[in-house]
């Protein structure tokens, strides 16, 4: 797979850099002030004990970047014991083995010994790690350059491997042998991924060539992990590349969407092929993880049942079953929460399917599915279009006119659903229904009102059950 994002920005300066962050990637960072309260205090009491303490990781990195920066972690050469006894009370030890004490309650901060990894055997946690006094040494055990950025708590910064200088450039490049960093831990190829959906960053060619070689690795890492680190990817900014130029990467854990790549739609709807149209409706979602992950799986089942007309045209008949069928066996694979899997199987299913411009019909949808679900499914079908050839654009048109009429019945208080219906079980256990009878009188009388044959009226509908239903 040839690395398309890579030429675009490789050697040029990051166009979306502020003036403060571009002054942040220079010698001396002058947003200090920005570091929170807690972990200044963190690195002066450090610093105090007569310990180096520096902040590290994809915090340093934003805050070159101008972006507001999440986690903060901290580096230090003082050992884990030294670290309790400096915080305590406010100390715990979440992972000594690895060099590692978080300080303060909430969220706290993770404080963790300069170390050296052992040997990674699961391609995932090292056997052991060896403190060391060295930063530097520390830092190259990391993932990427650009988190492999130290600063302290005057601003100075420890930039061993170019970090500063591939932020400025927008590049991601494994920090030495690419091929030794992914087999250490194999989790990391996806965290490139994400980190270039995220960032828009190109992935510098021998660490996008080490992905390809590396992917199989992916296969021992946990599906909760992957499922987390895919969602992240989905909800990128810049997914359209990644999933274009990484279909292997993701065919590791996705099997199912390598017939999508390359395959031919031959269709007058669609100028890409499925994995291209794939791509291009996930990067058209909002990126909502159900929603993104919604266009990922929605026509994974066209290869299957592709048929070829008298004219040369494609056509996939009932390819949103198939499609069904593979997005719950990922669904399940990558263990998503029952909630999250009911609503990506809901859309999958009813992305191709047609909604009659009605009011009829927007009642119907809302008292099936409930509007939160209707309105996914509409970005879902915008997403979908989007993807297609542009003269067929005009659809989003139609779109446009079934979320009026949507905002439409719902400012009206129209009834769609048994909550709102103005006769309840009690009413008609009053006119002497009993049992299952009293169900199925109420889903009658709510079909009636939906396909506005009756007003939501408690004394009509009771009336109408008295004559016509009792």
């Amino acid at each position: 797979m040839r690395n398309r994002n890579f030429r675009q920005y490789y050697g040029k300066p990051r166009r979306n850099l502020s003036l403060s962050a571009r002054r942040g990637l220079g010698r001396k960072v002058r947003r200090v002030r920005d570091i929170p309260q807690n972990v200044r205090d963190i690195l002066l009491r450090l610093e105090g004990a007569g310990y180096e303490a520096w902040c590290v990781g994809g915090a340093v990195r934003d805050l070159l970047l101008g972006r507001e920066p999440g986690d903060w972690d901290v580096t230090t050469s003082a050992r884990p014991e030294a670290v309790l006894s400096l915080f305590a009370p406010h100390a715990l030890p979440t992972g000594l083995q690895h060099g590692t004490v978080t300080v303060g309650g909430g969220r706290g901060v993770e404080v963790t010994t300069y170390r050296l990894d052992g040997d990674y055997l699961d391609s995932r946690h090292p056997d052991h790690v060896t403190f060391t006094a060295s930063l530097r040494e520390d830092l190259a055990r990391r993932d990427f350059t650009v988190n492999a950025i130290a600063m302290d708590l005057r601003g100075r910064v420890s930039d061993p491997f170019g970090g500063r200088e591939d932020l400025a450039r927008g590049v991601l490049r494994a920090v030495g042998d690419p091929e030794k960093r992914f087999g250490e831990d194999a989790l990391r190829i996806l965290r490139g991924l994400r980190f270039a959906a995220k960032l828009g960053f190109a992935i510098e060619p021998d660490t996008a060539a080490a992905l390809h070689r590396c992917a199989p690795l992916l296969g021992r890492i946990a599906p909760e992990r992957i499922r987390e680190e895919l969602l992240g990817i989905l909800c990128g900014p810049d997914v359209l590349p990644v999933l274009l130029d990484y279909p292997d990467v993701l065919g590791v854990f996705l099997p199912e969407v390598l017939p999508a790549v390359g395959f031919d739609q031959r269709s007058l709807y669609h100028c890409y092929d499925v994995w291209e149209h794939t791509a291009r409706s996930v990067a058209a979602a909002r990126p909502v993880p159900v929603l993104r992950c919604a266009m990922l799986l929605h026509d994974l089942g066209k290869p299957e049942t592709f048929t070829v007309d008298e004219n040369g045209q494609g056509h996939f008949y009932g390819h949103w079953r198939k499609s069904v069928e593979k997005a719950e066996a990922i669904l399940d694979r990558l263990r998503f929460d029952n909630r999250s899997k009911k609503t990506i199987l809901t859309l999958v299913e009813r992305h191709d399917a047609e909604m009659p411009l009605s009011e009829r019909a927007v009642r119907r949808n809302l008292a099936r599915y409930g509007e939160e679900t209707v309105r996914l499914l509409l970005e879902v079908k915008r997403a979908d279009n989007l993807a297609q050839a542009e003269r067929f654009r005009d659809r989003q048109r139609l779109i446009d006119q079934w979320e009026t009429l949507l905002a439409m019945v719902l400012a009206e208080g129209s009834c769609f659903s048994l909550k709102q219906l103005a006769v309840k079980g009690n009413d008609l256990l009053d006119l002497g229904l009993q049992g299952p009878a009293v169900g199925k009188c109420l889903e009658e009388l709510l079909e009636l009102v939906m396909d506005g044959e009756l007003p939501n009226d408690r004394a009509m509908l009771l009336a109408y059950t008295k004559e016509k239903l009792l």
